[in-house]
């Protein structure tokens, strides 16, 4: 089987109930970031792929339950390591006019050590045709935990495997927005596929257009660069030149997921032969579909 590795922070979701249910009832689920890719690589990649996701939980209750989920989800937990003194993270999510608000408990997050055993790392990668990774991803670890995905990262690249990056920005996870800078940007050397989003890094590196965007990446050692714009015309920068993508925007019921669908929708596309252009529009597609319902993970029609 060819096999597609995430590597990122799964966490507990706590969600608003629906209306109607009562205003102190919540939901529990799952998500996170590389998590969610994962789950919507697994929803539109052929059975002859395998979706594995690279995470550390801990000893508490939920982990198990995590555990659970990922194999509910057809994705495996061969490279899930399990922290004694540690427990998973939690965050809860509420809506206001379909956009969304966090509270974070991820303190003493499992994850955040996920890269310490260097020697799994090398297993993982070797063992995998296709790696994604988030600057979530990097932004919860310390500074050795960064070089040791970055390094492996480089080095899977130059092996000719498939390594895609979201820098998914999150200024309050890290230190400092020039240490944020530097480490997503060194990212960039071992990414063949960039998914970057064009409104956070208008903010936080001063891109002026979609093809700033895309280029600032390019210099960084991207191969490919794909720019999310919110719904809106997105940038393509490939081996062919540069282009811009229309799309049909929608009014989100709720835009949690919409990136890291996208980005399942588009690697799976690519990774099955998909052209860039055709694999953004699947990715949006999916997107689309996410948006339109409550919650992180929504069943799609690949």
């Amino acid at each position: 089987m060819t096999l597609f590795l995430s590597i990122g922070e799964a966490m507990v979701e706590l969600s608003r109930a629906p209306e109607g249910a009562g205003p102190d009832l919540w939901r529990l689920g799952f998500a996170g970031d590389t998590l969610n890719t994962a789950w919507y690589a697994r929803a539109c990649l052929p059975e002859s792929w395998q979706v594995e996701y690279l995470t550390r939980l801990g000893q508490d209750p939920f982990s198990p339950r995590m555990l659970e989920f990922l194999a509910q989800s057809r994705i495996g937990t061969e490279h899930v390591t399990i922290d004694p003194a540690r427990s998973v993270g939690l965050y809860s999510i509420e809506l206001h006019d379909g956009e969304r608000s966090f509270a974070y408990w991820r303190g003493q997050s499992a994850a955040r050590h996920l890269a310490e055993d260097t020697g799994a790392l090398d297993r993982a990668f070797a063992a995998a045709d296709a790696i994604y990774l988030s600057g979530i991803t990097l932004a919860i670890l310390p500074e050795a935990g960064r070089e040791a995905l970055i390094d492996r990262l480089i080095g899977a690249r130059a092996e000719g495997k498939v390594t895609a990056f979201d820098p998914n920005l999150r200024p309050k996870l890290w230190e400092s927005a020039e240490a944020m800078r530097h480490w997503l940007t060194a990212a960039g050397e071992g990414s063949q596929i960039l998914l970057p989003s064009f409104e956070d890094e208008a903010q936080w590196f001063g891109d002026v257009s979609l093809r700033a965007c895309a280029e600032r990446w390019q210099d960084a050692g991207a191969g490919e660069v794909i720019v999310k714009n919110g719904g809106g015309a997105m940038g393509l920068l490939e081996a062919g030149g540069y282009s811009e993508i229309e799309v049909e925007s929608a009014r989100p019921v709720d835009s949690t997921g919409a990136g890291d669908s996208f980005n399942g929708g588009y690697l799976a596309a690519r990774l099955t032969g998909t052209s860039p252009a055709r694999s953004a529009l699947r990715g949006h597609a999916i997107a689309r579909q996410v948006i339109a319902a409550p919650g992180a993970l929504v069943p799609v029609t690949a």
